[in-house]
C-alpha cells in the first residue's frame, strides 16, 4: 500500500463507504467493519486509511439508522500477510529466516480467536443510529524475533546454529510497535471475555464527508500529492507522522 497510496485509498477508504452506503440503500440493520491496530497514530497508509474508514464509517452508519460495530485488532496468525507462511517456506528451504527489526513486536491472534471474537463484538452492538468500537485483548505482543526463535524449535532445528536468523531493517511505514487505542481514548470491559469497548471517538460532522469524496476523487484522478495532502488532513496522527519525512513518498 506504501507503493500503490491512491488503490489502498479506493479500497479502504472507497470500497468501505460504498459498502456502507449499499448496506444502509438495502435496509440492513447491523454493519460490522474490521479495522486494525494499524489505525493508531498510524505511520503508514494502511493505517492512515483505515483510521479514516473509522471516522467515515461511523457518521454512515449513524444516518442511515443502522447498529455499527468497528473492530479493531492485530495480527491474525497464518492469514493473508502473515509472517508465519513466510517463516515456515524460510525455515523449510533452510534458511534464513528474515525479521525486519530484532526489537519490534507485534499482537498476535489465531484465526479461530479473531472471527470468534468479531461476531460476539457484532453481537453486543444492537443500538441503531450508532456505531461502537469494539478493542479484542490481544494478550500481550509478542517479539517477532522470539516467534522465528520458536517456529525454528518447532522443526526440531536450533536458531542461529541449523537456521540463521537475519534483520532486513524496518521497511516503509513499519512501526516496531503497535498500539490498540489512542491517548484520548478509554477501554470500557463489555462482559465479553476478550471484547473491549472503546470511548472517547472524535467527532465527525458535513465537512469530514465532502473531505472524504474529494479524497476519493483524487485517488481516482491517481494524483498522489493531493490525495496525500487529503489523508494527512483528515488524519493528522498521519499527518503529524509524515512531517519531514518525504523521502518516503513513492515518486
Amino acid at each position: 500500500m506504501e507503493e500503490n497510496i491512491c488503490e489502498a485509498i479506493l479500497t479502504n477508504v472507497g470500497g468501505a463507504v460504498a459498502v456502507a452506503r449499499a448496506a444502509a440503500a438495502s435496509g440492513v440493520s447491523t454493519f460490522v467493519f474490521i479495522s486494525t491496530d494499524k489505525a493508531v497514530a498510524p505511520d503508514n497508509v494502511m493505517g492512515a486509511t483505515k483510521r479514516l474508514a473509522e471516522l467515515a464509517l461511523g457518521r454512515i452508519i449513524a444516518e442511515a439508522g443502522m447498529a455499527g460495530a468497528m473492530v479493531r485488532f492485530g495480527n491474525v496468525l497464518g492469514s493473508s500477510g502473515s509472517v508465519v507462511p513466510l517463516f515456515e517456506s524460510q525455515i523449510a528451504a533452510g534458511g534464513p529466516v528474515t525479521i525486519t527489526d530484532p526489537e519490534a513486536t507485534r499482537y498476535f491472534m489465531t484465526i479461530e480467536e479473531a472471527t470468534a471474537l468479531v461476531l460476539q463484538a457484532a453481537a453486543l452492538q444492537r443500538e441503531k443510529e450508532h456505531a461502537e468500537l469494539f478493542v479484542l485483548d490481544m494478550g500481550e505482543p509478542i517479539a517477532i524475533r522470539q516467534l522465528a526463535e520458536t517456529m525454528i524449535r518447532l522443526k526440531g532445528k536450533v536458531p542461529g546454529v541449523d537456521i540463521e536468523i537475519t534483520t532486513m531493517g524496518m521497511r516503509k511505514g513499519e512501526k516496531r510497535h503497535e498500539a490498540l487505542t489512542y491517548s484520548h481514548e478509554t477501554l470500557e470491559p463489555t462482559g465479553v471475555d476478550g471484547v473491549n469497548r472503546v470511548t472517547g471517538q472524535a467527532a465527525t460532522g458535513d465537512l469530514l464527508d465532502k473531505q472524504v469524496s474529494a479524497l476519493i476523487e483524487a485517488a481516482r484522478r491517481h494524483d498522489t500529492s493531493e490525495a496525500l495532502r487529503l489523508l494527512s488532513l483528515l488524519v493528522p496522527e498521519y499527518g503529524a507522522e509524515r512531517s519531514g519525512e518525504d523521502h518516503r513518498r513513492p515518486a
